[in-house]
């Protein structure tokens, strides 16, 4: 059973778990509404009672590169002058947070920058060899966002978190797996497959007791991204303005080291 499509959001139900996929090939780079859309199918997906678990998937070579900052409209050009309330693209990061099923994440390639943050936004991480993971924040001369700097020290701890976020260094799957980033490896033909296998593993329990569960160990943790974010949105939007963004960008695209003016 195929329901409707939101946005470049599909949702497929196989028994009691869904398989929310991203179609947005090859890179599946994100923005305000790619976010919103998936939280609205996430938020339909707690009210669809057979489904107790997903599987967020992407369609090509990427999981999620980031954001696209070969366009002059980035998810962070866009917000740059937005409400005192906040970034709306993190808005919707809450509310992704906030929805109440499992979410088992296949990951097939790169998940970088934001894409990482999304990755992070699920339960499970399941990983092909090839994929990989980077938050190259400081290579762009801006602050981490969508929620990093909360996530990321709670799966890994603060030592390794703080080592990727100083160093915007990039690593594999198989390194991901060591460091508890990634649950479960398996090759690109079985990724799906293995992701799958673990949603199932997870929907054939209990649901209230499931639900329940899940609640208990993810407490406070939207609340905590929801802080979270309102920092890194006021120092990305300080951020932005610097020459040092600028040249970062530029020596992101360019394959090189910023050269960097503290400016």
């Amino acid at each position: 059973m195929t329901a409707p499509r939101y946005g470049d959001i599909s949702i497929t139900m196989e028994g009691n778990v869904a398989i929310a996929e991203m179609h947005r090939p090859p890179h599946n780079f994100f923005d305000f509404e790619l976010i919103r859309d998936l939280a609205d199918a996430f938020e339909s997906l707690d009210a669809d009672a057979p489904c107790r678990a997903i599987v967020l998937a992407a369609e090509g070579k990427s999981f999620c590169a980031g954001a696209d900052f070969s366009r002059r409209q980035t998810p962070l050009t866009q917000s740059s002058g937005a409400q005192a309330s906040g970034n709306p693209l993190y808005s919707e990061a809450v509310r992704l947070f906030r929805c109440k099923k499992p979410v088992v994440a296949a990951i097939q390639g790169a998940a970088i920058g934001g894409g990482f943050g999304l990755a992070m936004a699920a339960d499970f991480r399941v990983v092909a060899p090839e994929a990989r993971f980077a938050a190259n924040f400081v290579k762009l001369g801006i602050h981490p966002g969508f929620a990093l700097t909360c996530t990321l020290p709670r799966i890994i701890g603060v030592q390794k978190a703080a080592l990727m976020l100083y160093t915007g260094r990039r690593i594999g799957g198989e390194e991901a797996l060591g460091w508890g980033l990634a649950d479960l490896m398996a090759p690109q033909s079985e990724l799906r497959g293995a992701a799958f296998k673990l949603a199932a593993e997870i929907a054939e329990n209990a649901p209230l007791a499931l639900l329940s569960t899940r609640a208990t160990m993810r407490a406070g943790l939207a609340d905590a991204v929801k802080t979270q974010t309102d920092i890194e949105f006021k120092e990305q939007s300080r951020l932005i303005r610097t020459e040092d963004h600028r040249e970062g960008v530029k020596a992101v695209a360019e394959r090189r080291p910023g050269n960097f003016a503290g400016k």
